[in-house]
């Protein structure tokens, strides 16, 4: 019986080639999206999921609670040695402190070759190889790291340094300072993990490198490269451990500093998931499934749309098959096995469509995601099942339909709209599918509005044509600021500790004309000297710049800062004392700046204070003539060389920088307009399924009609304004559901669009425009058929 069902869908098949090539086409890349959606979001949700006790894994995070609550995945380097020994709630605790863009160089090789690490380097003590699953290879597990100057390297790392040499006992110096002798070797990290240090520290060199964070006592500052993660014993929950934290606070801080320094435990889990901590929206990841699920159903909706269509066409067959003794149930799955062979066929094209889209993905995403069919027990499983789902879901109701035609009507050819599902069903299909391109349409114009707003937005600073180099050794930038300055093309230049707009700033406490207490409110510090106003175009609002010095005597504010003091003019803080930090830094307040953005557009203004400290410059920015670039950039790496040969030249221009604030938002700008033309051809294939069904049905109508001296245009219009209507439909019902996911995405930016009218016009009028051109086609060719041989049979 089954051989019989697979040889007659054969012939269905091959008999109605442009019905299954259509069918086969639109199920593939519904099924070939889904599949790299379901990879895409499978490899997000494994994060760090392959360690021992995942579960009992945290990091402990700071939060500050003054005006606001702010968070920070670095905490004082302290807080790991007093939650072990002071809490005792853990198995194992461990410090690792991080520094990114380190140069490693060989000081016992004959050659000078060196590296610049981007992920950098990690001072971790031995517990954290407790703690995380990460196989040691060579060496000894019980004494590694250990000791003073020695270094676990992944085998990645160790063979791109040594070749085939063996690793063990081989030096590498790190930052041109401090000498370290491999004593272990580490089995390559997976893609799927947040920590990606490669190379691990002695944590006692700590102080080599920062004597500040290896102090004991450093419970004042917090880098975001310093981080504990803890172990904890069984039965001990993440509630009671940052209940008993409360007393490290009040241990530690004075009794003021302790009702604002908070200490959390942050599950391993979430890590990937924490946008506030650097991590990843899930919110995105949910986006990407429902968008799959939409478009999976645009493609059911697709088959059901074109087989109804073509029931007509079966009636005879299937009053035949009935006549001589076929049941309802076998004509059932009949259908359901011509819908299975072209499932399958549809699922083949789609497994080779998402192996050759899958490279871009990874791309986009900077990922290592794979997708094999024969090797990921999960993938195989989902693509099975969306098989399945799809032959069912697409073949229930056009073999329901079919099969149940009443043989004699069938056999004389009455078979009604009515009983092939008539217009009304295919009309909600079709609004279905119009919807949810109209909402792919709204958000994709959304997104691309709001990228294109914070690109195009005045920043309060010039960021174009100003390239950032780092400077390794801050006491040699005024020599290397000297040389940059004679480079033809350069028409300014600033020594300072980074750009107006970073991801790395330094926030720190301020009190303001020698008031009694700090003002509840922190305050972000920006080193520089004199020039950075005019290299970066900063406007003052009031009063002047201050002088060139090596230390701070007079600074800057911003306009935020004013406004934190409820003051009504600039003017106001002129020559007033200014304390940071905790006494750190005094000064006089000589000049008001306006305001700039100095993060996101997603985060808040900061009140701001710009002071000069020579101490602080590791960063060199360079506003260049336009023509002049390459030039100059060149003309940079030879000077650089010849100052610090013994490190690696590397430069950054200030709006790619800036760009990278916005990576996400970019990677799901591409991702809906690459589902959304996606959305769209599946629904172009269904109109075509629709109008095809109406012009076969309406094949005597026009024909009579033409006879009777109606136009071209006039019978174009027939089908037009059924397909006017329904897009019409599908717009009102997907404006609403567009607007409400698109303002909870605009709720994340401090600054953005605002969602006029416009954005919805413009999403009608694309549908409009593609289904003009879909419908045109095949009404056209209904409306300038002959006459004669559409009435011919009556």
């Amino acid at each position: 019986m089954i051989r019989n069902y697979i040889k007659i869908a054969w012939r269905n098949i091959k008999r109605n080639k442009a019905f299954a090539l259509i069918n086969v086409f639109g199920l593939s890349l519904g099924i070939a999206c889904a599949l790299l959606i379901f990879a895409l979001v499978t490899y997000h949700l494994s994060f760090d999921n392959f360690h021992r006790n995942p579960d009992r894994i945290y990091r402990l995070v700071t939060e500050w609670h003054d005006e606001t609550i702010d968070r920070s995945s670095g905490v004082p380097s302290p807080l790991g040695n007093a939650f072990r020994e002071d809490l005792k709630l853990d198995e194992f605790t461990a410090r690792i402190i991080n520094y990114r863009n380190a140069v490693v160089s060989f000081p016992e090789s004959g050659d000078k070759k060196k590296f610049m690490e981007e992920t950098g380097i990690a001072y971790a003590e031995p517990s954290f190889f407790s703690i995380f699953n990460y196989p040691l290879l060579k060496g000894n597990a019980n004494t590694v790291l250990k000791n003073p100057n020695e270094a676990l390297l992944t085998e990645k790392i160790a063979k791109k340094y040594f070749g085939s040499k063996d690793p063990l006992g081989q030096t590498i110096r790190i930052d041109n300072k401090i000498n370290f002798v491999v004593k272990g070797i580490l089995k390559d990290l997976p893609n799927n993990t947040d920590l990606r240090q490669e190379i691990f520290l002695s944590y006692d060199n700590l102080k080599d490198q920062n004597p500040f964070i290896a102090k004991a006592d450093s419970w004042g500052g917090v880098y975001s490269g310093s981080e504990v993660y803890t172990l904890l014993k069984p039965g001990v929950t993440q509630a009671a451990a940052e209940q008993a934290l409360r007393s490290t606070s009040k241990k530690y801080y004075s009794e003021k500093e302790a009702k604002s320094w908070y200490f959390k435990l942050q599950p391993l889990s979430d890590i990937h998931f924490n946008p506030d901590l650097g991590g990843l929206d899930k919110k995105y990841l949910w986006a990407l499934l429902i968008i799959g699920a939409f478009l999976l159903a645009t493609a059911c909706i697709n088959f059901i749309n074109l087989a109804t269509a073509q029931a007509l066409n079966r009636s005879k067959e299937i009053g035949i098959r009935k006549v001589l003794g076929s049941q309802r149930k076998q004509l059932f799955w009949q259908f359901i096995t011509e819908t299975a062979i072209i499932t399958c066929f549809a699922g083949v094209l789609a497994y080779g469509i998402a192996k050759i889209s899958l490279p871009g993905i990874n791309q986009l995403f900077q990922s290592e995601i794979a997708l094999n069919l024969f090797s990921q027990l999960s993938l195989t499983v989902f693509f099975i099942s969306v098989l399945l789902s799809v032959i069912f879901l697409s073949g229930s109701y056009p073999g329901l339909v079919l099969s149940g035609f009443r043989p004699i009507q069938a056999l004389r050819s009455k078979i009604t709209q009515k009983e092939v599902g008539g217009f009304s069903l295919r009309r909600t299909l079709v609004i279905g599918q119009f919807a949810i391109s109209q909402m792919l349409i709204i958000g994709m114009i959304i997104i691309s509005n709001q990228i294109r707003y914070v690109r195009n937005s005045d920043l309060g600073f010039d960021k174009e044509a100003i390239v950032n180099i780092d400077i390794p050794q801050s006491e040699k930038g005024k020599l290397l600021r000297d040389r940059f300055a004679n480079v033809k093309g350069v028409k300014n230049i600033s020594l300072n500790y980074k750009a107006p707009a970073s991801n790395s700033n330094n926030t720190t406490s301020v009190r303001y004309d020698n008031r009694a207490e700090d003002e509840r409110w922190s305050i972000n510090e920006k080193f520089a000297d004199d020039q950075y106003l005019p290299t970066f175009n900063l406007k003052l609002v009031a009063g002047r710049n201050f002088f060139p010095a090596d230390t701070t005597r007079e600074l800057l504010v911003n306009e935020t800062f004013v406004k934190k003091l409820n003051l009504k003019s600039p003017d106001e803080v002129l020559g007033k004392n200014l304390n940071v930090g905790g006494g750190a830094v005094k000064g006089t307040i000589v000049g008001v700046v306006k305001d700039f953005y100095n993060y996101s557009f997603r985060i808040e203004k900061d009140a701001i204070c710009i002071m000069p400290d020579t101490g602080q410059y590791f960063n060199c920015s360079i506003k260049l003539d336009g023509p002049q670039i390459q030039s100059s950039l060149a003309s940079f790496e030879k000077i650089w060389n010849e100052t610090f040969p013994d490190y690696v030249y590397s430069h950054q221009f200030l709006d790619d920088s800036i760009a990278r604030f916005y990576e996400m938002d970019t990677i799901m700008l591409r991702l809906v307009q690459g589902f959304g033309l996606v959305a769209i051809l599946i629904g172009c294939l269904g109109l075509y399924g629709l109008i095809s069904f109406m012009a076969f049905h309406k094949t005597k109508e026009i024909g009579v009609r033409k006879v009777l001296g109606a136009s071209v245009s006039h019978i174009v219009w027939i089908f037009g304004k059924e397909f006017t209507r329904l897009l019409l439909v599908a717009f009102v019902i997907a404006v609403p559901i567009a607007w409400w996911s698109m303002t909870h995405y605009l709720r994340d930016f401090s600054y953005h669009i605002n969602i006029g009218w416009e954005i919805f016009a413009l999403a009608v009028g694309v549908t409009f425009m593609i289904a003009t051109i879909t419908v045109g086609y095949r009404s056209v060719k209904a409306a300038t058929a002959n006459p004669v041989k559409s009435l011919r049979s009556e």
